[in-house]
């Protein structure tokens, strides 16, 4: 294990403190405990300060909150006011209804390799499990660790499949070195579920805001444009795990491909200019 690797895990929120309660139990959990946290508010709610502020008497990791006007869906402005406020050598991006693994920390961390981004995936979980999480019935810790022996059931409450991605494996496991690794198709970035060097995203220069709320800024831009200065990427599906909480999609937010988003990836725009800094 990599044990001086100073990691910022940045957490993209809106307004779900809930959730975001569950995320900070899951990381008082981490094996791995070198490690901040950026709760990166696309807003700046009054409730949201009140929160932090007693999550930083209640845990004893760092945890920084950067904020923003509250204008519409701006993840991508959001995410780098936490990569610009993040002094971790490694970034680890997750969104703001994704509960982690207690290994969530130390398998990505074991994973970072310099000339490569690491991307995962992760449970989505059905109504009955996420009421449960959301009304204490069910603890994070509980859930991972009981994941085998509840599997069919999380995965008839699922309604959106995936439940095969919570069998996780140590990277220094004989299933992850001579199964997992060999994988040969392409791993898709998932925004909510990745990490890379702060030094790589600075090279892009982070989140391209010009694309708004297009669901792509969030992995599909991150993902080609780390590829174009020269970088690989490296699963961690099954490895590092997180499960996400049941929500009804936001139709509005269709994955489609804007035509600013194709026309700089022809152009081959890999740096953006309204990024972490404004060029």
């Amino acid at each position: 294990m990599k044990i001086d690797l100073k990691v910022s895990v940045i957490i993209a929120v809106y307004k779900d403190t809930e959730a975001l309660d569950l995320i900070l139990e899951s990381l008082s959990y981490q094996t791995y405990k070198q490690f901040e946290v950026v709760i990166a508010e696309d807003g700046e709610s009054e409730v949201m300060r009140q929160f932090v502020s007693e999550a930083r008497k209640k845990y004893d990791f760092a945890i920084k909150h950067t904020t923003q006007k509250d204008r519409g869906i701006r993840k991508s402005a959001s995410q780098n006011n936490g990569i610009r406020a993040a002094d971790g050598e490694y970034l680890l991006f997750i969104d703001g209804d994704c509960v982690l693994y207690s290994t969530f920390v130390e398998y990505h961390v074991a994973l970072a390799e310099k000339g490569f981004f690491v991307g995962g995936r992760r449970v989505n979980l059905g109504p009955k499990y996420s009421t449960m999480l959301r009304k204490k019935e069910l603890y994070p810790l509980d859930l991972e660790k009981k994941f085998v022996k509840n599997f069919f059931d999380i995965s008839k409450d699922s309604l959106e499949s995936h439940t095969e991605e919570g069998f996780s494996f140590s990277p220094s496991s004989f299933v992850y070195k001579y199964i997992l690794s060999k994988r040969k198709k392409k791993l898709a970035l998932l925004g909510c579920n990745f990490g890379c060097f702060k030094e790589d995203m600075e090279k892009i220069n982070g989140f391209d805001e010009d694309l708004g709320d297009a669901a792509v800024a969030a992995d599909t831009d991150i993902q080609w444009r780390l590829e174009a200065i020269g970088l690989q990427i490296k699963s961690c599906k099954n490895v590092a795990n997180q499960f996400h909480l049941y929500h009804k999609k936001d139709e509005s937010q269709e994955r489609a491909y804007p035509a600013l988003f194709l026309a700089k990836k022809e152009k081959n725009e890999y740096i953006c200019k309204n990024g972490i800094r404004k060029l």
